[in-house]
Formats: structure tokens, C-alpha cells, sequence
């Protein structure tokens, strides 16, 4: 339970099934850092100690049990660290994912078995599971603007075997309209859509609190290596960027390529970084294995990114190389490739290079 409306509906939801014979629910909320200290703090979100105190009052509306369990060090070992260390790499990370794979649906997940005895996680994701031809499956959710799997393609067959997804089958507003019908305390809770220990959605100031990184200043090439500027230190920008780059030219620059090893970063025009495909690293398929070695699919690089049918190529053991139907616009190292085909989504990998 994150102190939104998303997870408390699902908590609800549950409670009420429990309440005619359904699994019996237990809520948790989970402190992931510091809510002030350090020099930095969360803005009101899913880790700030007003939303734990919004999860226990839907706990208590309800009637179920509640707990707060401390994941502060593996959170910040394997999802804020992670995250400023893929900028220290010239990369893009998403910390989203690596939370939900790490934490949420495993972390979580075991302490949950030990400390309440637990079966399973549930949470406030839109996202639906399914079991064909004798996997587990995930699915979108019925609501395309808000469906999450893009954020759930690591998952595996055990976390999967042991998820529910409660509101998988509505919409928001729908969600919505229950959270005022049961006067849940969360029902007008705005949306957190930042990210949560980012603090004022810089995550510069992040760089420099948690490794001590400020930046040294160095050339802004084009892609012949001519120089062009200065940057203020190459983990201070993401491929894609536009603005920042205090250039002057007759058309706009864009952030082509970030190269830790020389301190640079490399800009081109916005038709400069597309591309017809890439090559991704770490692959996972949900199902346990991939349709083929080679597949056609969609294929989605960012959250919000519009889809695009590909043509994949299983390379070695955690390679694929995707090649897509139409040109995709900057394929940020770091990123996640997401594949779909249909309504499921198959798996993904981190995206490598153009």
C-alpha cells in the first residue's frame, strides 16, 4: 500500500472478497529512505511518511492489518545507487523497473511469506495475469492510458504464479469512482508520477548527495567531432535531451551519444537519432523462454513512446537485436525495449546502442 488511491482500491477489493470467504489481506507499507535527512528529501509520493500515515487510515477503513517494513538498504543498494551508477555509465536507467523486480516482487514477496505468512503480493498496478498453454502470462490492462506492464516485463513465472493484480480489469476513473463510493481516505489523492527519491526532479542534486558527483566540464562534439560547446559533466545529460545544452545554432541540437571514457557528449539533429533498430542486452521473456529465435513482435522504448512492429534476433545467450518497421526516436542506452505481441506483453531487454 504506497498511500495512493491505485493501491488502496486493490487493498479494498480484496477486503471485501476476504470478507466472503477470499484470501485474507494484510497491508504493507514500505519505507524505502529517509523521508528528510541527508540534504535531501521526497516530495509528498509513495515513500513519504504523510503517505504511510494515508495507508494505515485505508487500512483501518477497511479492516485489515497494517505494517510498515524497512527495505531502506536494499532500496537504496539496488535501485537509487543503481540509478546514479547507470548515470555515471552514460547510461539511462529506470529506476521503476528495478524496484518492481527487486522489491517489490521479491523482497517484498519473501519478507511477506516469513513475517505474515503470506501466499502472494498484491498491488495497485494496471496490469492483468493470465495462465495459457501452461504459463503464466502478463497481460495489458483494460485501460490502455494507464496499463503498467511496461514497467513488469522482468518479471518471472514464480513472481507472476504469486501476483494479483486487482484492478488489471478497470479503468482509472473507475477506480476512482469506487474509492469515493467506499470513502476511502485516498480517493482525491493526486498522481505521483516523478520519480519518488528524486528530490525536485533533479536528479543532479542526487548525483551529488549519494556519490559525490558534480561534474567535470568537458567538449560538446557533433558527430564528426567537431566541438561545438561545453558540457558541465557527461552524467548531467540523457540521450535525447534538447534542453540544457547552452548551444547556439539555426537548428535545434539534441543529445546523440554520452562517452564516459573521453567526457563527451555528442549532438546531432533530432533527425540524426533515429534509427530502424538496435541491439539490447539482459533480454527476459516472461513465459520463461521466447517464441523463437527470431520473431516478429511490437516493440515499445519508453513508457509513453508510441509502438512499433519489429522483427527480433535472439544473439547468443542475453543479446537481441530488434529492427523495426518504421524509424524509433532515441533509443537511449539504458532504457528498457519492452515486446508485446497482441495483448501480452513477451518480455524485453536494456537497450545497448542504436
Amino acid at each position: 500500500m504506497s498511500g495512493g488511491v491505485d493501491s488502496s482500491v486493490a487493498a479494498a477489493l480484496l477486503a471485501r472478497e476476504a470478507a466472503v470467504g477470499g484470501d485474507e489481506v494484510v497491508g504493507v507499507w514500505m519505507r524505502t529512505h529517509p523521508d528528510r535527512g541527508e540534504g535531501w528529501e521526497p516530495r509528498r509520493g509513495c515513500c513519504s511518511t504523510e503517505a504511510a500515515d494515508d495507508a494505515r487510515r485505508v487500512a483501518q477503513r477497511i479492516g485489515i492489518p497494517f505494517f510498515i517494513l524497512n527495505v531502506e538498504p536494499e532500496f537504496g543498494a539496488q535501485v537509487i545507487d543503481a540509478f546514479a551508477e547507470a548515470y555515471l555509465g552514460g547510461t539511462t536507467p529506470n529506476p521503476c523497473q528495478a524496484c518492481n523486480q527487486k522489491i517489490k516482487f521479491d523482497l517484498l514477496a519473501r519478507r511477506a511469506v516469513g513475517a505474515y505468512g503470506a501466499d502472494g503480493v498484491a498491488t495497485g498496478h494496471y496490469a492483468r495475469i493470465a495462465h495459457r498453454d501452461g504459463r503464466w502470462r502478463l497481460l495489458r490492462a483494460v485501460d490502455e492510458a494507464k496499463d503498467q506492464t511496461y514497467f513488469l516485463w522482468n518479471l518471472d513465472q514464480p513472481q507472476l504464479a504469486a501476483t494479483r493484480f486487482p484492478l488489471g480489469e478497470m479503468t482509472k476513473p473507475q477506480v476512482r469512482q469506487l474509492a469515493t463510493e467506499m470513502e476511502l481516505p485516498t480517493a482525491a489523492t493526486p498522481e505521483s508520477q516523478e520519480i519518488c527519491f528524486v528530490p525536485a526532479g533533479d536528479y543532479r542534486a542526487l548525483l551529488a548527495e549519494r556519490m559525490a558527483y558534480v561534474g567535470e566540464s568537458g567538449p560538446i562534439v557533433d558527430g564528426e567531432g567537431r566541438r561545438l560547446g561545453t558540457h558541465t559533466g557527461f552524467a548531467h545529460y540523457t540521450v535525447g535531451q534538447r534542453r540544457g545544452l547552452g548551444l547556439t545554432a539555426s537548428e535545434p541540437h539534441y543529445v546523440r551519444e554520452i562517452r564516459p571514457e573521453t567526457n563527451e557528449v555528442v549532438v546531432g539533429s533530432r533527425d540524426d537519432l533515429a534509427a530502424r533498430g538496435f541491439v539490447a542486452d539482459a533480454r527476459h521473456f516472461v513465459a520463461g523462454a521466447p517464441p523463437a529465435e527470431r520473431f516478429e513482435a511490437q516493440v515499445r522504448i519508453r513508457h509513453r513512446a508510441p509502438e512499433v512492429n519489429c522483427e527480433v534476433t535472439l544473439v547468443g545467450s542475453e543479446r537481441m537485436v530488434v529492427e523495426t518497421a518504421e524509424p524509433v526516436w532515441a533509443a537511449a542506452p539504458g532504457q528498457s525495449a519492452v515486446l508485446y505481441l497482441g495483448d501480452e506483453c513477451l518480455g524485453g531487454g536494456r537497450i545497448a546502442r542504436a
